[in-house]
């Protein structure tokens, strides 16, 4: 039995749960005896229900009618509609009480209990109330838990952001002060070297004049006088001085031990910074295509990804054993890249993989097999071989149309390039030493022939852009280095000291960097082209001068490996430099999705020419993935132009 009011029935008679859900119920009265009667169909609306009754609240009911309600011999039947059923729930019940509300509504609260109702029908209404009874508190709960998980969300976000760029700073202010500390040090040590030259200087004197006093006669008692006066000045002198000297190497222990132990706060700054260039990278990979926009920052290429920069990403990657993210981009170009007979594209949108540019140029292709080569060497699989030669076949195609074995910027362009025949030779020693085929072999010794007939052993342009092209472009020299190595240079006449030391001289820089914070810090670094070839001033390439200091790496190596630990040690100084430099210019990310992370710009002035056809991207704070990946090859010492055991 139901009902509302717990005064009228003790709560021990009640069988059933109540619910207060509201659906319509249409019923019809039915009075047996001597006064029988049907009524036509009377709306209500449940005010309680259980397994076995209802509680009918009804508006406006007829007076008589509520009078008959009363009474025992009441039945109805019932048409329970309900939004999870086609068809009303029917079903047959007693009246088994009746009241009026007397509120301004005048409502009618009817209590009855099913005489009859289909087993089935009955729980598919109670499931049906439950789920009403329950669903508003548990939406309610839910909103509550989403809105105090991103309120959470949102505060650790902002907190890792803040981190992030707390971080960055900490590492600018150590830059700084690691180099005012440097440059006390060597003042220091120009002062020390002056107080020891003044002394032995002093000394000499000293000597000199006791060598004079014993070659003097014994009666001259005047002269000797006078050199014992002298001498004893002097030695006053030599005090004064030895006591400045050693003020002048305390002070120089002293911000020594400073600067080491800024030097070891440097190293583990750079570690922490470098890991949050490494987890930029990562956080901004489309999770459907593989792919990465290749500048954050620059809204008119926002959403474009350079075949360039996926293939670099494929080598960071799997240099840091990521290999389920390589091989994202590595299964795009292996599936679902459009291609051009064979050719891939420059760019593709990061959000569905479509062309986002039409142009095809070697570089781009030859790198995606380099990027394949690599990651079959690191994860010791052969799985991408065969986008390695189909690759290689296309661009031994184009080899085979030159008279010289020069390769063409691409296969609709005319110009030859230093950069590309550098990278098909890198390609095709890594094919041949994996695959051991002739044909790669020999396609690596026709772009080194012409590379030398075309390009190389002018001692006044040591590595020109490309055929008949003596423009000076930083990379050239570099990847000289790493693509042919030093050994290989000197053996074809090159001189790879002479190389570095040409770009050192033609394209090192030194310029203002605005930070985000509008403080202004000296980045020195590796301008695209020389400086007074170009009215914009100088700029630093974070890219290019990673690349150098690759190069300076695998020249301290080569020279370690010489036995000669001086210029071993010079070359690693420079390396090491550069690399402190290029933490200068780590900026926070600025989307939302890059929480704060380090990451690197294309270059130090935004929207300038970078001498050889294309400008740096929008945006004075925009990150690139380029820059950002080759400083980390050059922080862990990378060189992805050659397959290391």
């Amino acid at each position: 039995m139901l009902f509302k009011n717990k005064k009228l029935i003790p709560a021990e008679h009640r069988k059933y749960l109540r619910l207060d859900t509201v659906f319509p119920v249409q019923f019809r009265m039915e009075v047996t005896g001597g006064d029988a009667f049907i009524s036509s169909w009377i709306q209500g609306f449940t005010n309680n229900i259980s397994h076995g009754g209802i509680c009918l609240a009804i508006n406006n009911l007829d007076v008589e009618l509520f009078e008959l309600l009363k009474k025992k011999n009441v039945k109805l039947s019932l048409e329970i509609d309900i939004p999870i059923s086609r068809k009303p729930i029917c079903a047959q019940a007693s009246v088994v009480w009746a009241k009026d509300t007397f509120g301004d509504k005048h409502q009618y609260l009817v209590g009855i209990n099913y005489d009859s109702i289909p087993a089935k029908q009955n729980n598919k209404l109670m499931r049906y109330a439950w789920f009403k009874k329950l669903f508003v508190p548990v939406v309610l709960a839910v909103v509550v838990i989403l809105g105090i998980s991103l309120g959470v969300n949102s505060y650790l976000n902002f907190k890792l952001t803040q981190g992030n760029k707390q971080l960055i700073e900490r590492l600018e202010t150590v830059l700084k002060d690691s180099s005012l500390a440097k440059q006390k040090v060597n003042e220091i040590a120009v002062l020390r070297k002056s107080f020891v030259s003044q002394l032995k200087a002093l000394k000499g004197k000293i000597k000199s004049i006791q060598t004079q006093k014993e070659k003097t006669q014994a009666g001259d008692l005047a002269q000797i006088k006078q050199l014992n006066d002298l001498i004893a000045n002097l030695a006053e002198e030599k005090l004064v001085l030895e006591s400045q000297l050693a003020l002048v190497v305390r002070n120089e222990n002293i911000a020594t031990r400073e600067l080491i132990q800024l030097d070891e706060k440097k190293v583990e700054l750079e570690k922490a910074n470098f890991d949050r260039m490494y987890q930029w990278l990562k956080i901004h990979q489309n999770n459907r295509t593989g792919l990465v926009a290749s500048f954050e920052g620059d809204k008119e290429i926002a959403n474009w990804s350079f075949t360039y920069d996926l293939a670099l990403l494929v080598q960071v990657y799997a240099r840091l054993s990521d290999f389920e993210r390589a091989r994202k981009i590595l299964d795009f170009f292996a599936h679902d890249a459009q291609r051009e007979n064979g050719w891939f594209l420059n760019a593709y949108y990061v959000d569905d993989g479509a062309p986002a540019e039409y142009i095809m140029h070697s570089g781009p292709n030859l790198w995606v097999g380099l990027a394949a080569m690599q990651y079959m060497q690191l994860a010791k699989s052969q799985s991408y071989l065969e986008l390695a030669e189909s690759i290689a076949a296309t661009i031994i195609n184009l080899q085979n149309q030159d008279a010289d074995g020069g390769i063409r910027g691409g296969p609709t362009i005319s110009w030859y390039a230093t950069e590309h025949n550098l990278d098909a030779y890198a390609f095709f020693k890594m094919l041949a030493k994996v695959t051991g085929k002739a044909q790669y072999s020999q396609a690596a010794q026709k772009a080194i022939d012409w590379m030398v007939n075309s390009t190389y052993g002018r001692p006044e342009l040591p590595v020109k852009r490309g055929k008949g092209d003596s423009t000076i472009a930083t990379d050239t020299y570099a990847w000289s280095v790493a693509a042919v190595g030093p050994e290989k240079l000197i053996s074809l006449g090159m001189d790879p000291d002479k190389i570095l030391e040409f770009v050192e001289e033609n394209c090192s820089v030194e310029v203002d960097f605005l930070r985000a914070n509008s403080q202004s810090v000296k980045i020195r670094g590796f301008d695209f082209a020389p400086q007074r070839h170009t009215a914009r001033g100088g700029v630093v390439s974070s890219e290019w001068t990673a690349q150098m200091v690759v190069s300076y790496k695998i020249m301290e190596e080569f020279y370690l490996q010489k036995q000669d630990k001086v210029k071993a040690a010079s070359y690693g100084k420079k390396a090491q430099m550069y690399l402190s430099e290029l933490g200068k210019m780590i900026i926070s990310s600025a989307s939302a999705s890059g929480q704060g992370q380090g990451c690197l710009p294309y270059a130090t002035q935004d929207q300038v020419d970078t001498g050889h056809g294309w400008s740096t991207p929008k945006g004075s704070h925009t990150g690139s993935v380029s820059g950002t990946v080759y400083t980390l090859f050059a922080y862990y010492g990378f060189n992805p132009l050659e397959l290391k055991e």
